[in-house]
């Protein structure tokens, strides 16, 4: 039988600097909008509410950072990651241009870093990728970690390169919209009190609220960022690995949290920068996600009197309502509750 499909890339098919440009744009719909509202429930005003959005400045309500992010994710699965073991972590991100409904989004990437692991069965891809919209605007640009599948176990191993990624994203490097003015900033339309001015580095904050992860939500919601990546829809293929069961799209779990966060952040209308970003455990169907986050930083950004930045490190976890205990043991390893270890730098307006 003849064979005309792609088969992905395997750990022995990276090269460093290899460039790879995605299949296909993407073209970024109310209907995407609103089932990806269906699915997590978002609720902070400047995605809801396109009067709202327009009293700030926004030409219309823009789309959700976190779709944006995985709308550009998924155009690179089946060059990247469709032969993955598990997407390892997040650096260096910063989301550009707001994106509305109606944009069109492309991704190209480029291989940073390689290294084989010790069993000579898989091995490490760093990634830049940078996805832009049809004015080839940058919307975001981030470096992931993936763990590969080799499809040769005797393949010889590349020599270990590991990128020099930033643990913080600088504050010069963030984009703040252009026309943002939240002089107006109506707090009770948005659904809190609480300014950037009244939050204190150090302090966390409960999300108290839950949410389960249901089977066919996480398949509807992969599907809709078109990720192909196998161990998220192929039992046959799940039955021979590890856990013998699909595995959750770690994406999904972020933008979970990041839904749940409104109760306690919700001004924090839009995501600026990733810092890091770690997929502590597997996810499955029928974890229930609980949330909490810590206030890492507080800066202001130059020139502006009416919005802040602030480091937030937003924690996900399964089964577990937010509390106080170690995220890891002494040999460093995560807690089996923890599933997300977010960092990441939100904007938030002042206090009038």
């Amino acid at each position: 039988m003849t064979s005309k499909n792609n088969p992905g890339h395997y750990f022995e098919d990276f090269h460093l600097g290899q460039e790879l440009r995605h299949a296909t744009p993407r073209t970024i719909t109310t209907g995407d909008v609103s089932l990806y509202t269906a699915l997590y429930g978002p609720r902070f005003a400047v995605q809801s509410s396109a009067e709202f959005a327009r009293a700030i400045g926004f030409r219309d309500a823009p789309v959700d950072d976190l779709l944006v992010f995985h709308m550009v994710f998924g155009k690179t699965v089946p060059d990247v990651s469709l032969n993955a073991v598990a997407n390892l972590g997040y650096a260096g991100g910063v989301f550009g241009v707001p994106v509305y409904a109606g944009d069109t989004v492309a991704t190209v990437s480029k291989v940073i870093g390689l290294k084989e692991n010790s069993n000579g069965k898989t091995g490490v891809v760093y990634v830049n990728s940078v996805g832009r919209n049809q004015h080839g605007e940058m919307v975001v640009d981030y470096n992931r970690w993936v763990m590969v599948h080799k499809k040769n176990p005797d393949a010889p191993a590349p020599e270990p390169c590991l990128p020099d990624l930033p643990s913080v994203v600088q504050p010069d490097a963030l984009n703040v919209p252009v026309g943002l003015d939240l002089a107006g900033y109506d707090c009770d339309l948005a659904g809190s009190p609480h300014f950037w001015d009244d939050y204190a580095v150090g302090e966390k904050i409960d999300h108290v609220d839950g949410m389960t992860i249901e089977e066919a939500e996480h398949q509807l919601a992969t599907r809709l960022y078109q990720n192909t990546a196998k161990v998220h829809f192929d039992q046959v293929n799940a039955n021979r690995g590890r856990f013998g069961k699909r595995l959750i799209y770690g994406g999904h779990v972020m933008s979970l949290a990041r839904a749940l966060s409104f109760n306690g952040l919700g001004n924090a209308f839009k995501i600026l920068a990733i810092n890091a970003g770690s997929h502590a455990n597997p996810a499955f169907a029928g974890n229930t996600v609980f949330a909490w986050s810590e206030i890492l930083d507080k800066f202001a950004i130059p020139g502006r009197d009416d919005v802040g930045a602030m480091r937030v490190r937003l924690v996900a976890m399964r089964d577990r309502a937010a509390a106080d205990f170690a995220l890891r043991d002494d040999a460093g390893k995560y807690d089996s509750a923890v599933l997300l270890d977010f960092d990441h730098i939100i904007l938030i307006p002042k206090r009038p």
